[in-house]
């Protein structure tokens, strides 16, 4: 289980990720990963960044569910 250190190491590498990509990454459930990241966007150490047009995946627009597939991403507050 990570810590929430580790999610912020972890973010502060990717540059820019969601909670399945930490999860995956920390082999930490995703519902306390999204958790942590609200904790660091509470503590202003973080902030969520908005689904744009653009996908991190590149299907998004052809996805069949439409924009569910849109997740909110997280990146850090430069300090």
């Amino acid at each position: 289980m990570a810590s929430l250190i580790q999610v912020r190491d972890s973010l502060a590498l990717a540059g820019r990720a969601d909670a399945r990509q930490l999860s995956r990454q920390l082999n930490t459930p995703q519902p306390l990963v999204q958790a942590m990241l609200e904790k660091l966007v509470a503590m202003q150490k973080a902030e969520a960044i908005d689904a744009d047009d653009s996908c991190l995946s590149g299907g998004c627009k052809s996805c069949a569910e439409g924009k569910k597939c849109l997740t909110v991403s997280y990146r850090l507050i430069p300090q």
